[in-house]
């Protein structure tokens, strides 16, 4: 049996209110250091994991990194878990969008599994990546009973669960992915269960 616990990054400008984030390079705000660090206590106080994976934008990296600190074990970047490249959208807010673009945008909140970002993805693409790295995981860990972290962004792990719970892209907006929140998923030959969706009670109390 292979367990993954997903993960996405601490909180980042661009949050509330909300941007396009995708890309950008954006630094964990104080209350996303507190959220990774929160997060890396409850992995290592409660599991013993073999390696954290993680997308290569830095918010993601810097959340791995407590987390393998916490756990002694190696952080290593897996390009597949990269956010959504949002193209001309990109770290602009609803409110430009939805006057620059009115209909994709007004597509992308009722039916997003339709949209392709003006030079950039679209669901599908990020889809393809998503199991890319499930194959990638099931392929180097899953004859062996290890626990293997995935820190992400709120994007690629909708994607993820979509297709661990077999659902379409177009319930993309029904699953909520908090910074730090922790999703548990175990795959016995080929069998998958997910135990925990978008749990945040570790961050009790951080604000």
């Amino acid at each position: 049996m292979t367990k993954i616990l997903l993960t996405r990054h601490g909180h980042v400008e661009g949050i509330d209110p909300v941007r396009f984030r995708g890309r950008s390079e954006i630094p964990l705000t104080a209350l996303g250091e507190a959220q990774a660090a929160a997060v890396a206590r409850r992995i290592a106080g409660t599991w013993r994991p073999k390696v954290v994976y993680t997308s290569p934008m830095g918010r993601a990296l810097t959340t791995a990194r407590q987390i393998a600190s916490a756990c002694q074990i190696d952080a290593e970047i897996l390009d597949d878990l990269n956010d959504l490249d949002y193209g001309a959208w990109q770290w602009k807010t609803y409110t430009e969008v939805e006057s620059a673009w009115p209909l994709p945008f007004k597509e992308w909140l009722s039916a997003p599994h339709l949209v392709r970002f003006p030079e950039g993805e679209s669901l599908q693409d990020l889809v393809a990546r998503g199991a890319d790295v499930l194959r990638f995981v099931i392929e180097r860990h899953g004859s062996d009973a290890d626990v293997i972290v995935l820190v992400g962004h709120d994007s690629v792990n909708r994607a993820l669960l979509l297709q661990l719970l077999d659902q379409p892209l177009s319930a993309y907006w029904r699953l909520a992915q908090n910074p730090c929140c922790l999703n548990e998923i175990d795959i016995t030959k080929g069998k998958v269960s997910i135990l925990r969706v978008n749990e945040t009670q570790h961050l009790e109390g951080i604000s």
